[in-house]
């Protein structure tokens, strides 16, 4: 029996639990909802307006009926839609801002300025290209005529040294030829025009053989134009020893005549003439190409 009973309660319904809560909360919330509604209607109530009415007829007239109004006509069927067409991205403009009038002057003023300058530039490399040209075309002038100058200046010295050395060995000749005259018994050449009995000077031929001497001494190069002449006084021992020499009368050419003077004294010693004897002084003239 107790085994019964309780197969029965399982299969019957369950009482709810909380029941009278919810009925009680679904009161609570109907009566807020009619509230509310019952002060909505009591805000928007208002009492009616009066009505006045004036009549025109003393018989009552009843109105006829209103006309009936058109039906309206039926809506059009609706049209396709066409696509809209994607437009296309539109490309921003880049808008170029205006230059300034100023600036647009200034760097006008500037590429101006830098053409005027590089113009000046180009006129100044010029102007020294052609002063430069001017002073080297001047300088080379100056030299040619200061060596032509040198040289017209070398060759009337050698000139007038020449018309003196001529001079001088004619005087010498002359008064040679006064100191011999009236001496009788020459000793002299066949050829010899004087009257003395012996040469006063040494004779040519003598002369000949002290150059012969001196020549191989003589260290001097052969490159220099025309033929220097040099005068040298010679001081001889009696046995023929040079004992001094100095120049007597230049050539003109400093170095040929300290050659001469070098060679002389390598010489060292003199031979004897035709009689034997030495000379105690010789004036000897040595020329370049004798």
């Amino acid at each position: 029996m107790a085994a019964g009973a309780l197969e029965r309660d399982i299969f019957l319904p369950r009482t709810q639990v909380g029941l009278g809560r919810g009925l009680l909360l679904a009161l609570i919330a109907h009566g807020l909802l009619i509230a509310a509604l019952s002060l909505g209607v009591s805000w928007r109530a208002s009492p009616p307006e009066g009505v006045e009415a004036e009549l025109w007829a003393s018989v009552p007239q009843i109105a006829a009926p209103r006309a009936a109004e058109p039906e309206p006509p039926p809506p059009p069927p609706p049209q396709p839609v066409k696509p809209v067409p994607t437009p296309e991205p539109v490309k921003p403009v880049v808008k170029e801002e205006p230059v300034p009038d100023a600036q647009i002057a200034i760097e006008k003023a500037r590429r101006l300025e830098d053409k005027r300058k590089k113009e000046l530039a180009e006129q100044a490399a010029a102007d020294k290209l052609a002063k430069q040209r001017k002073e080297e075309a001047d300088k080379a002038k100056a030299e040619k005529l200061a060596e032509q100058k040198r040289k017209d200046a070398a060759d009337k010295a050698k000139a007038e040294l020449a018309k003196k050395q001529d001079a001088a060995l004619a005087k010498a000749r002359e008064a040679q030829m006064q100191r011999i005259a009236s001496l009788a018994g020459a000793t002299g050449d066949a050829n010899a025009t004087g009257t003395a009995l012996q040469n006063a000077g040494p004779s040519a031929s003598y002369i000949g053989r002290i150059k012969g001497r001196i020549r191989p001494n003589v260290s001097f190069p052969d490159t220099i134009p025309g033929n220097p002449k040099v005068e040298v006084d010679v001081r001889l021992a009696p046995d023929g020893r040079i004992m001094s020499s100095r120049i007597v009368k230049g050539s003109g050419v400093p170095e040929w005549d300290s050659a001469v003077v070098r060679a002389i004294e390598r010489t060292e010693v003199l031979p004897r003439d035709e009689y034997g004897k030495v000379p105690p002084a010789l004036i000897i003239e040595y020329q370049l190409r004798d």
